[in-house]
């Protein structure tokens, strides 16, 4: 009855191998059937990752130019040259304005830059220009 027994179970034995065989098998075929489709969903995915490095160097590199800034547009400067001509003679507003800038600097002992604003008054019958510079100092110059 032994060797029965033993027979039985190495036959039940081999019937539980068989029968536990085939659904590991199929498991196993399934596991690598899922690993190799997570395999080539990362190399699908690095494959997006290096296409994404590779346009972002691309824009870095391209970098789109900046708009230039539209510069106001320049009017030509118009020279301006003023005279007055009265009995024979002819007064010019430069050489009057070197005359004052020469006062406001040696006289007054000031910078030329500290001068805001300057005001000329003409008076051909007395001879003679009048200006206030800075709306605090005025003065005479013979003409």
């Amino acid at each position: 009855m032994k060797n029965e027994l033993k027979g039985s179970t190495a036959v039940s034995a081999a019937k539980k191998t068989a029968a536990a065989e085939t659904p590991v098998e199929k498991t196993v075929s399934a596991k690598q059937d899922k690993k190799t489709v997570k395999a080539a969903e990362v190399k699908t995915a690095e494959k997006e990752v290096k296409a994404a490095k590779t346009a972002e160097k691309e824009v870095k590199e391209v970098k789109p130019a900046k708009p230039a800034a539209k510069a106001p547009a320049k009017k030509a400067a118009v020279k301006e040259t003023i005279y007055l001509q009265y009995l024979g003679k002819e007064i010019d507003k430069e050489d009057l304005m070197k005359q004052v800038k020469e006062i406001w600097t040696k006289e007054q002992k000031r910078k030329v830059s500290d001068m805001k604003s300057v005001s000329l008054y003409l008076k051909p019958e007395e001879n003679a220009a009048y200006y206030v510079i800075n709306e605090e100092v005025s003065g005479k110059i013979d003409l």
